[in-house]
């Protein structure tokens, strides 16, 4: 294998800018890239774990800290907003590099779980540490997916984004391994923030000294296959990098990326409903612990995630997108609706766990997919402009998430009296034993708990109903995005285009290009 070809840097060295300067001056080779594929992977994957502890433990933070469901709901909401914002400033790395943002990102949310979150005392408290993690994670949501996709040519692409896609998932899973095999021995909700920013900083320390990123002038340029690897070098070295980042917001805002982030926020409400409430719904509706509905996810996220992985190594294989799109949509469609009919019926927990895998395994195929699709479409309008491209896409996603969780406690308000319900309950009882009689505001809390549990199963099948709209929503945007529905037209472009990379090699080596990219390998 030729050395690669190495740009000549800009900067002077210092003893200590590898700290800050993480450009890599060459293309690595395929080796390396899937190294620092998985490290993006890894961090996504810890700072999901942070951003979704709180939902494992949620029924004692409510308790604890005397919060309604309805100020739960809306600080996430207010959290989820903060994430939309902060995403549009992480557009920004198109100019500025991404490597940086994640990995001071990742050492403030560590610092935030593992030392603010446990020793907070009240509600606001909570909230505000719960806010501030929600804002870093808007930036990092648009520079992982940036740095996945300067990592890898289109045609490993959709394997690529299915192990990016892991991280929320996986991050899903830990949350509901570590709550369902520690919440019983420390029993309380302060232990699970420990172990989450323990795990966070671990994760800082190895980007802090491993991750890196591609020069500017490298990860602007659209990359298909390996190759195209000298090609890209040869162009790299004469790229008007400010001439391609002029007027970003112009260039992206596009009809076509605006219908597909939007699709996929929608169809995304049942992942977000289960991955912050899915723990409450359980409890509440079918009378599940807290450790027995962090089980049952257990099993959801692990299908999710096998899911994934064999989405995009299926949709690489046949270099198409869209039909995975449109299979995990429609069956994602078909298992909510399976889903919403369990709610005030008696089914065993072997069928909810079949029905939840399902409908998290189809997710995953559709989503895999989409992360595929969705870059491939913001390369077809300007590579150098993909993180505004996915900020474009984090934005729409959290004023989704925001809207809905907003919209949430007006369609099910009967969480905060089922989860006091246990309390009033035992000191009813407890009156009656001491042959105590019940106040009227006793007996207007019993009968508010009376009328909760008669309504609350109508409420989370409205509710998901919504969320079913929202996947047939995405199902009708698919063919705005970028892509071929047959194998063998996929296959043909990609010819086509290596076709194309072989003239214009031919046209560089005519002109001298090429022979300077060569004296560089030979230096290298």
């Amino acid at each position: 294998m030729t050395a690669p070809t190495v740009l000549p840097s800009a900067h002077p060295r210092h003893p200590l800018a590898w700290t800050w300067r993480r450009e890599l001056k060459a293309y690595p080779p395929a080796a390396t890239r899937r190294l620092h594929l998985g490290l993006v992977v890894l961090i996504t994957v810890a700072l999901y774990y942070e951003l979704y502890v709180g939902g494992g433990v949620a029924t004692l933070i409510l308790g604890q800290l005397h919060m309604s469901f309805g100020m739960l709901v809306t600080v996430l909401a207010i959290s989820n907003l903060a994430g939309a914002f902060a995403s549009l400033l992480a557009g920004l790395c198109d100019r500025f590099g991404r490597a940086n943002l994640v990995v001071y990102g990742l050492l403030v949310v560590g610092l935030l779980t593992l030392f603010a979150a446990p020793a907070v005392q009240t509600r606001l408290e909570w909230a505000a540490v719960t806010v501030a993690i929600g804002f870093i994670e808007g930036i990092i949501l648009v520079a992982t997916p940036a740095l996945i996709r300067d990592f890898s040519p289109q045609l490993d692409r959709a394997t690529a984004m299915g192990f990016w896609t892991i991280g929320p998932v996986l991050g899903s899973l830990m949350v509901s391994l570590a709550t369902s095999l520690t919440l019983p021995v420390y029993q309380s909700w302060q232990s699970q923030y420990v172990f989450c920013g323990a795990v966070g900083l671990v994760v800082f320390a190895l980007a802090f000294v491993f991750l890196r990123e591609l020069a500017p002038a490298l990860r602007d340029q659209l990359v298909v296959s390996d190759h195209d690897r000298r090609l890209v070098e040869a162009r790299a070295r004469g790229l008007d990098i400010e001439a391609r980042l002029r007027h970003p917001w112009r260039q992206m805002l596009r009809p076509d990326i605006i219908a597909s982030a939007f699709g996929v926020s929608v169809l995304l409400l049942i992942y977000y409903t289960l991955a912050a409430f899915g723990v409450i719904y359980f409890v509440i509706t079918f009378g599940y612990s807290v450790a027995e509905a962090n089980g049952l996810l257990n099993w959801s996220w692990g299908a999710n995630a096998l899911a994934l992985i064999a989405a995009g190594l299926l949709s690489d294989r046949l270099r198409v997108r869209k039909p995975f799109m449109l299979f995990g949509g429609i069956g994602t469609a078909t298992m909510i609706v399976l889903f919403l009919q369990q709610a005030g019926q008696h089914p065993s927990h072997a069928a909810l766990v079949a029905i939840s895998c399902a409908l998290f395994a189809l997710l995953g195929f559709a989503y895999t997919a989409w992360m595929a699709s969705f870059t491939e479409t913001l390369e077809a309008h300007n590579p150098a402009l993909t993180a505004t491209g996915l900020a474009i896409w984090g934005w729409l996603l959290r004023i989704v998430v925001t809207a809905s969780f907003l919209a949430l406690p007006h369609v099910v308000n009967t969480v905060t009296p089922l989860i006091e319900a246990p309390a009033w309950i035992a000191a009813y009882r407890e009156m009656i034993a001491s042959h105590v009689m019940p106040g009227p505001d006793m007996l207007a809390h019993l009968a508010v708990i009376q009328q909760a549990a008669a309504d609350s199963a109508g409420q989370w099948r409205s509710w998901y109903w919504i969320c079913l709209a929202g996947t047939l929503v995405f199902v009708a945007l698919i063919p705005t995005m970028k892509g071929r529905w047959s194998p063998a037209a996929a296959k043909a472009d990609e010819d086509a285009h290596d076709e194309a990379v072989e003239r214009e090699l031919a046209r560089l080596q005519a002109t001298g290009a090429l022979n300077t990219v060569c004296a560089y390998r030979r230096k290298g």
